[in-house]
C-alpha cells in the first residue's frame, strides 16, 4: 500500500511540476526531482539508485542557474552593458516575487533600468531590455529540455 501511495505521490509531483517548468512562479524542476525521489523510494531505490539521483539532482540545479542567467545572457548579446546585465538579473529575481507578470517583465525592466544607469540612450536601453526577453524565452525552451532529459534519465534507469 505505500508503494501505491508513493507512486501517486511521485506522479502528481512529476505532473505539477511539468507545469511549472512552463509557469516561472512554481518551482518545476525541484518538484519534478522531488516526484522522481519518492518513485525510487517506492521501489526501494532499487531501480533508481544513488546515482541516477545524483545525476537528477545535478539536472535540477542546472535547470535553476539557466533560469537565472539566460535573461542576462539574452541581454549581452544584444549589446548591454555590465549595468544592464546586472539590472537584468536583479530584475528577474525581484520579478519572481512578483507573479507571472512580474517575471516577464522583470528582466526587461531591470536591463532597461541597468541601461538608464549607464547613461545609455532609451534606445539601446531598449535593445537590451529585448535582449533580456528573448533571454527568458530561449530559458523557458532549455528547462522543458532539462526537465525532459530528468525523465528520460529516470525513466531509463527504472526500465534497465
Amino acid at each position: 500500500m505505500t508503494a501505491v501511495l508513493l507512486w501517486g505521490l511521485a506522479v502528481g509531483l512529476i505532473l505539477i511540476g511539468l507545469i511549472g517548468t512552463l509557469l516561472p512562479v512554481m518551482p518545476g524542476a525541484l518538484l519534478v526531482f522531488l516526484g522522481m525521489v519518492a518513485g525510487a523510494w517506492a521501489d526501494d531505490f532499487s531501480r533508481v539508485g544513488w546515482t541516477t539521483l545524483a545525476i537528477l539532482a545535478i539536472l535540477t540545479i542546472l535547470f535553476y542557474v539557466i533560469d537565472f542567467l539566460a535573461s542576462a545572457y539574452g541581454a549581452r548579446r544584444l549589446g548591454a552593458s555590465r549595468w544592464g546585465v546586472i539590472g537584468a538579473i536583479l530584475g528577474a529575481l525581484v520579478g519572481m516575487f512578483m507573479g507571472f507578470v512580474g517575471i516577464v517583465v522583470g528582466p526587461f525592466v531591470g536591463a532597461v533600468a541597468g541601461e538608464l544607469v549607464a547613461r545609455k540612450g532609451l534606445a539601446e536601453a531598449s535593445r537590451a531590455g529585448a535582449g533580456a526577453w528573448i533571454g527568458l524565452v530561449l530559458s523557458i525552451a532549455a528547462r522543458l529540455a532539462l526537465v525532459f532529459a530528468m525523465l528520460g534519465v529516470f525513466i531509463v534507469a527504472y526500465l534497465y
